[in-house]
């Protein structure tokens, strides 16, 4: 199911490097979606990067990360991706940082 997040990389416009994708989300059962950017991209959940609503994962070996919302009615959508993940950053000073 890998092409799905590539779509949507592609969708969402290619560059994400300069700004973080977030014109459409893409959404499917939470569970898939996790396991999904664990599998595809060594992403996991970032540790005080969760506002309630959404949830930062990124992977310090790849350097990407994803905004996912998690649905009440169990499904998650990736809201944005990026790379050049930087650890330490609070979720608005990652997407400022990646849009320069």
């Amino acid at each position: 199911m890998k092409p799905v997040i590539s779509a949507l990389t592609l969708a969402l416009g290619l560059g994400t490097v300069a700004a973080p994708a977030m014109a459409s989300d893409v959404c499917m059962p939470a569970q898939e979606l996790k396991a999904s950017l664990v599998d595809w991209y060594g992403e996991t959940p970032v540790e005080g990067q969760d506002d309630g609503a959404v949830q930062i994962w990124a992977s310090d070996d790849t350097g990407t990360w994803s905004a996912v919302k998690t649905l009440s009615n169990g499904m998650a959508c990736v809201t944005a991706q990026g790379s050049n993940w930087m650890a330490g950053m609070t979720t608005d000073e990652m997407i400022v940082a990646s849009a320069e």
